[in-house]
């Protein structure tokens, strides 16, 4: 089943699932589980999402305003805590990325758009007939060959 909101704008459907047990805490205080992970064709700029699923199997209590994650533990409540501007640089680049890619995709579809736009091969620059007088003029005047360029012979210089 396919599911948003990971890159802007994009959808994706899962490439497959891999369980991994996941441990949290301290030797003295933790709480392992293993949880199911949908993996994904595209790179991102997280290596793992954790979202309903997993809390509800850790019993966690997220704080997004505090970056925190709270759940209990054997021994005690786990906090688990973040620092403000990792999560910002994180946040940053994965914006930067996601309008990364959606700009290369606009790119490629503009790209074949103007391909099929392409000029036919067959007309040609050469078959062009002036109707005036031209005069040609060497590229290089110490070396006379057949490297000219056509200018009109009646020019208007003021």
């Amino acid at each position: 089943m396919p599911f948003h909101g990971i890159v802007s704008g994009k959808c994706t459907r899962p490439l497959g699932r891999i369980n991994l047990p996941i441990c949290f805490g301290t030797p003295s205080n933790y709480c392992k589980e293993v949880l199911t992970f949908e993996m994904v064709g595209f790179k991102g700029m997280y290596p793992a999402i954790l979202g309903w699923p997993c809390y509800t199997k850790f019993m966690a209590v997220p704080s997004y305003t505090y970056l925190k994650l709270k759940m209990p533990g054997p021994n005690g409540v786990i906090t688990i805590e973040s620092m403000y501007e990792h999560a910002y640089d994180y946040d940053v680049e994965c914006i930067e990325y996601a309008d990364a890619l959606v700009e290369s995709e606009t790119l490629i579809v503009n790209l074949d758009w103007l391909g099929s736009k392409a000029p036919d091969s067959k007309c040609c620059a050469l078959t062009f007939e002036p109707t005036e007088a031209i005069k040609l003029v060497p590229v290089d005047p110490i070396c006379l060959d057949d490297w000219a360029l056509r200018i009109s012979a009646i020019l208007n210089i003021k």
